[in-house]
């Protein structure tokens, strides 16, 4: 049987026009981008045209600002928060539920500066009780979209509500799991730097982006050749932007026709399993999550088993627990919802080339091993 890979939240297939146009630039472009003769420019070109490409995916707006290319979303998140902070006083505003680019790395800033805000039993944070914490913040640091169970925060609301009360606030965004399942319009959120990873869009791994608004200021991560304005030191890796910035572009064109297909696969997902009469909870509404992930919790059911047996079985998915175990740690986001601890999740994450008949027998291998495991 051909393995069924739904696990697209944590990395998706390269796509066959991004691996061509990366090829190319590694075959005709090979110089450093910084050098003065004419292989420079030609690598120097393809990461301009990856930069535009970019900056237009991000809105009408996306001009307004820039891009700094990191190694992935991590460590975009990295310069944004420890770079902000260490430019500015004050505390760092993070919710409870942030992957651990985000909040571990605001751990790490020494004294005692890191506030986390929980969200509510529908995992949506109270923008007023951000701003609240954010009176005195240098940081607010927000995931658009909680990677594990796909709700979708408020980021509009958030910037809003902390810019009445604190305008000099930095307010970044962890969009690796929204960009390209929803709209990320910068006019639109209000933030003054977004974090996104190629690997998410079809593009490379080992690739990211940082947008940032012109006129805000980070301090680097570390110095070296002055790159990039002085932000991030370092040759430029002209094939990955060239990937990530072509990855980016079709992203955002195909989102309309994406998110269709996906809410149509959610609803297979359950048709499938109400035929089959398997008791299953969805922990985010559709309002609520982002449509690439449907997260379902299953009464009864261990995770861990869950995951192993399915995979015995070429269905590649993942799956967590609100409980410490042995093998796992307790999640933060289920743990939120309130999810009791007999229940595991399973996490169906969609991408662009995802097919009906894949998540049908995905769906049909879950029912029958949750059905044996209960």
């Amino acid at each position: 049987m051909q393995p069924i890979y739904l696990d697209n939240a944590a990395s998706t297939r390269v796509a066959d026009d991004v691996i061509a146009l990366m090829t190319e630039v590694m075959h005709t472009a090979w110089g450093n981008p910084s050098a003065a003769h004419p292989q420079g420019a030609a690598a120097r070109a393809y990461i301009e045209t990856a930069r535009r490409r970019l900056l237009a995916a991000f809105g009408d707006d996306g001009s307004r600002g820039d891009i700094v290319w990191t190694s992935g979303c991590t460590e975009a998140d990295a310069l944004a928060v420890l770079g902000a902070a260490r430019a500015r006083d004050g505390k760092v505003v993070v919710s409870s539920i942030e992957h651990p680019a985000v909040g571990h790395t605001a751990a790490r800033l020494p004294g005692d500066r890191l506030v986390e805000i929980a969200p509510g039993k529908d995992g949506v944070l109270d923008p007023d009780a951000v701003a609240a914490a954010a009176r005195d913040a240098a940081v607010v640091a927000i995931v658009m979209v909680q990677n594990e169970i796909g709700v979708v925060q408020p980021i509009a609301a958030i910037a809003q509500a902390v810019r009445a009360v604190n305008p000099a606030a930095h307010i970044h965004v962890d969009a690796a799991q929204a960009f390209g399942k929803v709209p990320v319009d910068v006019a639109a959120l209000g933030a003054d730097s977004i974090a996104i990873a190629g690997h998410k869009l079809a593009g490379p791994k080992g690739v990211g982006a940082l947008w940032l608004r012109a006129g805000k200021t980070l301090e680097p991560l570390w110095v070296g050749g002055g790159q990039q304005h002085g932000l991030r030191g370092g040759t430029q890796d002209a094939p990955g932007a060239a990937g990530l910035g072509l990855a980016a572009e079709r992203a955002v064109q195909r989102l309309p026709a994406a998110r269709a297909a996906w809410l149509e696969l959610a609803a297979l997902v359950h048709a499938r399993l109400d035929s089959k009469r398997v008791a299953v909870r969805q922990l985010v509404p559709d309002q609520r999550r982002s449509p690439h992930i449907l997260a379902l919790g299953f009464a009864g059911v261990p995770a861990a088993a869950l995951r192993t047996v399915l995979a015995s079985r070429g269905v590649y998915i993942s799956t967590g627990s609100s409980c410490a175990s042995a093998e796992t740690k307790p999640s933060a986001a289920l743990a939120a919802l309130e999810l009791p601890q007999d229940v595991g999740m399973l996490r169906f994450s969609f991408a662009h080339d995802t097919t009906a008949d894949e998540v049908a027998a995905a769906t049909d291998h879950v029912a029958d091993v949750v059905a044996s495991l209960r």
